[in-house]
């Protein structure tokens, strides 16, 4: 049965708080230091990038789990009521929201709010000059929660910045001259990315990864496919590639990760930075860039 431990708010997670410390999946933040927590990778890279030696950052996502309909524990929920700052990005983790509306409201950042969404695309980290502004945006909350290093943050962030603006030109050189400009992706995670550079995304299902499509769908994606010349059908690292074969089988065609980096799989040793550049790296061929 699903835990409800949300529904009565911070009262019932601290009246579990004696068994959720058994199973804490971090250590509290040490005094020295800034406690940050982050609802998943996106956030807790940048939280990390612009924080440096002056936070510790948790990330509620769980490796290798996707971050959407995640469930919180209670010591989660007592983390986020502890916490200096919570980054979240509001619609996307909907247990995240309610935890923070009840006991962090006025110790958050809401990402959504620096870089507001299109449509209900939540993937706004996909477009690096958008992440740059929530760098930017999270220099000025940890400033505002520790104002003796608010100097390191903002030269912190100025440096993430200017990182993510080299980011930024490194695609819109790589895809500037290409044979085809149509990305087909069995989730549409990816249209900030295609609008930033000029692509067009063809998505076989919507925003969610765990979306089945139809028979029909399948097809009329499969037309479009062979329509664009498309060589490659591009699934994510988190979710299978069942659906994504399926479609390439049909558009005869091959598959590639292409990578929302919504989290990062267990062990890894990547970060934003070499994820993108390998997301880069698979556009380039799969649209015969030069």
């Amino acid at each position: 049965m699903r835990h409800r431990v949300l529904v009565g708010g911070l009262a019932a997670a601290l009246a579990l708080s004696g068994l959720a410390a058994c199973g804490n999946d971090k250590e509290p933040a040490p005094a020295s230091k800034v406690d940050v927590v982050a609802g998943f990778y996106p956030l807790q890279f940048v939280a990390e990038r612009v924080g440096g030696p002056h936070v510790a950052v948790a990330n509620l996502a769980q490796p290798g789990a996707e971050p959407h309909d995640m469930e919180l524990k209670p010591s989660q929920i007592i983390h986020i009521a502890d916490a200096d700052l919570v980054i979240y990005l509001k619609h996307f983790q909907p247990e995240v929201d309610l935890a923070v509306a009840q006991n962090a409201g006025d110790k958050s950042l809401d990402v959504a709010t620096i870089t507001p969404l299109v449509g209900q695309d939540p993937h706004v980290w996909l477009d690096p000059t958008r992440l740059a502004a929530i760098g930017d945006a999270t220099a000025a909350k940890l400033a505002e929660t520790d104002p003796a290093n608010a100097a390191a943050y903002t030269e912190a962030a100025a440096a993430l910045r200017a990182d993510l603006l080299e980011l930024d030109q490194e695609f819109a050189s790589g895809l500037q001259t290409c044979d085809r400009r149509e990305i087909v992706t069995s989730h549409a995670a990816f249209g900030y990315l295609a609008r930033r550079y000029q692509l067009t995304q063809i998505g076989l299902t919507g925003l969610s990864p765990e979306e089945e499509p139809t028979p029909k769908r399948l097809t009329e994606v499969a037309a479009q496919a062979k329509a664009a010349g498309a060589t490659t059908i591009f699934f994510e690292s988190l979710v299978s590639p069942r659906v994504a074969q399926t479609l390439a089988d049909e558009a005869g065609a091959k598959t590639a990760v292409l990578d929302p980096i919504e989290g990062l799989a267990a062990g890894s040793t990547e970060d934003y930075f070499s994820v993108m550049r390998a997301n880069l790296k698979a556009l380039r061929e799969a649209l015969g860039c030069r």
